[in-house]
């Protein structure tokens, strides 16, 4: 088996992970590979276990099985580096939340030892896919935002589905998330918490001026077109929170999901809700413990 590590060499956490990562390579004899410049910031030479590449996309088409050591923010860039190679995923958290990175440092022996031993089945999460009018081609894990730009002003944003009308947003932008993305920003600004594998999107204002404006839940094979024009406040269009500069109005993205897939692996014994429970509270009466 042949691991491909794919993690932020900037963030000290990542150190510890890697080192204990390093030790089980050595006693199983499994190959890692691993950006040179990761080697370089953890005091790593290429050995007969450790393969240095000149980039994480050559150390993930390299591998059988990635392994992202941080946070969510890692996951998503590891989600978009990767997303042509299919390989499956394993998330391990050394950064804070790391909701979709589930694997504790402390359980990270037992977590490869499962995939030695093939122990393990892939939770298949959908990215979303959306179009612009100029025929530029997006793919988002999480979400996709319309967001107001260096203002203080509400953004106007038309939102249609499946060709009628929804509703013309007034508001500091637009969230559209997919199940994935539904325990990310579209939690924290009211949006519902939707289980991965169900095939909707969730369109969610971001602080509506109307108090009547509620996210709604939309099958997602079915397409929801999203309108901007002109106005007197800068909107700005990104995707897992890279941005695209809008250059032209009116501008247009349709937004499906995708045939692309995201392959997380499941280990024994985790668990979704037990997740949602751990991770955000989720559930919690604290009158229970009294």
């Amino acid at each position: 088996m042949k691991l491909g590590i794919v993690a932020n060499p900037k963030k000290y956490e990542v150190h510890e992970v890697l080192t204990e990562t390093l030790k089980w390579a050595q006693e199983t004899n499994t190959s890692l590979f691993i950006n040179a410049e990761i080697c370089e910031e953890n005091g790593l030479s290429e050995s007969a276990v450790v393969q240095k590449t000149s980039s994480d996309e050559d150390a993930i088409r390299a591998c059988d099985i990635i392994l992202v050591m941080g946070g969510d923010g890692t996951i998503l860039y590891t989600a978009r580096i990767s997303k042509d190679f299919g390989k499956p995923i394993l998330g391990i958290n050394s950064g804070r939340l790391g909701f979709m990175a589930n694997t504790k440092k402390e359980d990270l022996c037992t977590a490869l030892d499962c995939l030695l031993k093939e122990d393990f089945t892939l939770d298949k999460r959908s990215f979303l896919k959306a179009t612009t009018n100029s025929g530029d081609t997006f793919y988002a894990l999480n979400e996709f935002l319309f967001t107001r730009k260096d203002s203080i002003s509400m953004v106007n944003v038309t939102a249609e589905y499946d060709g009628s009308l929804i509703n013309t947003y007034w508001a500091d932008g637009l969230i559209v998330a997919s199940p994935t993305g539904s325990t990310a920003y579209n939690l924290a600004s009211g949006g519902p918490i939707v289980a991965p594998g169900t095939e909707v999107f969730v369109v969610t204002p971001i602080n509506p001026h109307t108090l009547t404006t509620r996210p709604l839940v939309l099958n997602s094979t079915r397409p929801l077109k999203v309108r901007i024009e002109k106005q007197r406040s800068d909107v700005q269009f990104s995707y897992d929170g890279k941005v695209y500069e809008i250059e032209s109005f009116p501008f247009e993205v349709e937004i499906l999901k995708a045939e692309l897939t995201f392959d997380l692996i499941h280990l024994p014994g985790q668990d979704y809700f037990e997740t949602l429970r751990n991770k955000l509270m989720w559930g919690m009466d604290s009158r229970r413990s009294r």
